[in-house]
């Protein structure tokens, strides 16, 4: 019998999105996942920040790591995400990950009302700054001076040693300069929901050639990509439940070079909305085709999803299925995760 591997010749990790429901619906789901197999679940900063329900889950469970997926960068101080990380890791008892990303630009200055930075560097001196504050916080501290950030550490009290000094920090990448950067200074890369199956494939040798460059082993960097599940015997309806989350990728502005760059640029710049109106897409869900929707969401039934995302194995060491989400009443949601956990547990039997 042959035994399914990742790409870097390990074992296959799943992963999971927990929504914030209250706390007996999210232990209970917690519980399920871990009973399954999940490797661990994130939590996603739509407006509030992602640490309070890992920190939720990380008291309802045992095994399942806990990660941010994301935490932005730029809608806090990173010494405020470094102690964030350091209070999660200690409830969880060393089981969590930081996840960060940068957002868009529409996002931060709408509505965080953040100032215009360079976000890549600006993720950069994040990221040295947390490492330094988990590595340092018990120890006597140097000031540190970058473009974003001067800190004195005037007044800070030593705080206890933190559960790890070496927390693992994620950062999301959708277009290439993020994803060098991910593979030069991260411990892992979260590829975006809209790398499709074909584009992750089509980007594995970047992926390699990149990890050389910064003199980097493939097993440096755990890569989780994201992809769209929805489980569903009748496979047009999982099409037509999928297409507004589709719709509402493609009319963001700033994601219209990616677009085009895998041969839908013309049905995103049709979906694009007027600023200010992303939150409601029914005015350009018939302008994503069926064709569109089945490239980013593998829609059917669990044994025809699950043999659509066996390519990802070949480039990932992990995947973090997702169901779609817009347009959807509680119980199609309902029904669409309980598809995705079986489709989770069918995968694991086989890997067994």
């Amino acid at each position: 019998m042959t035994t399914l591997t990742n790409a870097t010749g390990g074992e296959r990790k799943w992963w999971g999105v927990m929504p914030v429901l209250p706390a007996p619906v999210m232990g209970g789901m917690a519980k399920q996942m871990e009973q399954v197999g999940f490797e661990g679940v994130f939590s996603l900063q739509i407006y509030g920040a992602p640490f309070v329900p890992m920190a939720a889950v990380a008291a309802m469970t045992d095994t399942l790591k806990v990660s941010t997926g994301i935490a932005v960068a730029g809608t806090r101080s990173p010494v405020e995400t470094a102690y964030c990380a350091i209070e999660c890791d200690t409830i969880s008892q060393g089981r969590f990950v930081l996840g960060l990303g940068t957002s868009l630009h529409s996002a931060l200055e709408g509505i965080y009302g953040e100032p215009h930075r360079k976000l890549l560097t600006h993720l950069r001196e994040v990221v040295k700054i947390v490492r330094y504050v988990n590595a340092n916080s018990h120890k006597d501290m140097e000031p540190l001076h970058g473009e974003y950030y001067d800190l004195e550490w005037t007044e800070k009290m030593m705080t206890a040693p933190p559960v790890r000094e070496n927390i693992p920090i994620w950062i999301a990448a959708l277009k290439d300069k993020l994803t060098s950067m991910s593979l030069e200074i991260a411990d892992g890369l979260m590829v975006h929901a809209l790398w499709t199956v074909d584009y992750t494939v089509q980007k594995n040798d970047f992926i390699h050639s990149e990890l050389a460059r910064f003199g980097r082993k493939r097993t440096d960097v755990e890569i989780n990509a994201w992809p769209w599940v929805a489980i569903n015997d009748d496979k047009q309806q999982a099409i037509d439940d999928s297409r507004a989350t589709v719709a509402g990728y493609a009319g963001y502005k700033e994601y219209e070079d990616f677009f085009d760059s895998i041969g839908f640029g013309d049905l995103a710049r049709d979906c694009q909305l007027a600023a200010g109106e992303h939150g409601d897409v029914s005015g350009v869900i018939e302008k994503v085709s069926d064709e569109m929707v089945q490239a980013f969401v593998k829609c059917g039934p669990v044994d025809e999803v699950l043999e659509e995302l066996e390519p990802f194995w070949g480039v990932v060491d992990s995947l973090c299925p997702m169901t779609p989400y817009r347009n959807l009443t509680m119980e199609q949601l309902t029904k669409y995760n309980e598809g995705l956990f079986a489709m989770v547990a069918e995968a694991k039997r086989r890997e067994k």
